[in-house]
């Protein structure tokens, strides 16, 4: 029998197979590499072949994100709701987007940002003042649903009417649901685009009110030294995640690019840069 984790990640990569998102193109340049470099196509190459992607002339174009945030999305929703054993309560997985009316602001870490955009929409002054730093948009979030006192006492009793009524997690304290994990999609990282990640990062930590969610990124860059320029360093990023580390290990060695190689293990060791399949028992934590 086949593990759950195990399954969903070659699911997931069927997905964005069959999606369109990972492609070799006629001239033989997979759709996560640089077509400016020798380097990332070979690695991004030895990827694709080791996950069997096929010659397409269709153009992924501007879709490729979206798509990735979506296989993103759902391979949260087929891996972290069957942790119950190791963090229970009632989860929900969302992909945002302009018309979604879930936004940061819907969590009760973030809830007072409604009323920040409400005042520099009214104030010019205010608003220049201000900027818009506090305003996040993350690809794929996870919340929490607050419990009833009925859940949280059905062991024993643990609450009554006199203590613990501005909890978050309580449902009786009235409060909004909680922002469990901020996840970052980025297909490729090109100039500084990637960046933005860390923007969105430094966002969630200096606006919360109440417990940080996990920040974390996932990507399908090929080149070390591309993910290197968001994986290190420390207290913004939690880690980021790569959608084929294993086939991104192999594919780096057999280039033989020491430098490379040397990164690489550098992320991988410190800590920086894990597989996809971490990513949902990371969420645990």
């Amino acid at each position: 029998m086949q593990a759950l984790i195990t399954e969903a990640r070659r699911k997931y990569h069927a997905g964005l197979l069959a999606n369109g998102v990972l492609t070799i193109d006629s001239k033989g340049v997979p759709s996560n590499a640089d077509s400016s470099s020798k380097l990332s196509i070979c690695i991004a190459q030895g990827i694709a072949h080791r996950l069997m992607a096929e010659i397409s002339e269709k153009s992924v174009g501007q879709t490729a994100g979206a798509k990735f945030e979506q296989m993103n999305m759902e391979f949260i929703e087929a891996t972290f709701p069957n942790l119950q054993n190791l963090r229970p309560g009632k989860w929900h997985i969302v992909k945002l987007g302009n018309r979604n009316s879930i936004k940061t602001s819907s969590f009760s870490q973030y809830e007072h940002l409604e009323y920040l955009s409400r005042l520099t929409k009214d104030d010019a002054r205010l608003a220049a003042s201000m900027g818009n730093d506090y305003m996040v948009a993350p690809d794929v979030v996870v919340y929490r649903e607050t419990e009833p006192d009925e859940v949280i006492n059905a062991e024993r009793m643990i609450v009554d009417d006199f203590v613990s009524v501005l909890s978050n997690i309580r449902k009786a304290s009235g409060g909004l649901p909680i922002l469990h994990a901020s996840i970052s999609a980025k297909w490729t990282m090109r100039s500084d685009r990637a960046q933005n990640s860390r923007t969105e990062a430094l966002g969630l930590i200096r606006n919360r009110k109440g417990h940080l969610p996990h920040i974390v990124v996932v990507t399908g860059e090929p080149l070390p030294t591309r993910i290197a320029s968001l994986a290190l360093g420390t207290g913004d990023i939690d880690c980021v995640y790569h959608f084929a580390l294993y086939e991104l290990i192999e594919s780096v060695k057999e280039t033989g690019a020491e430098d490379s190689i040397e990164m690489l293990n550098i992320l991988i060791k410190g800590k920086r840069l894990k597989d996809i399949s971490d990513l949902p028992l990371d969420l645990t934590v």
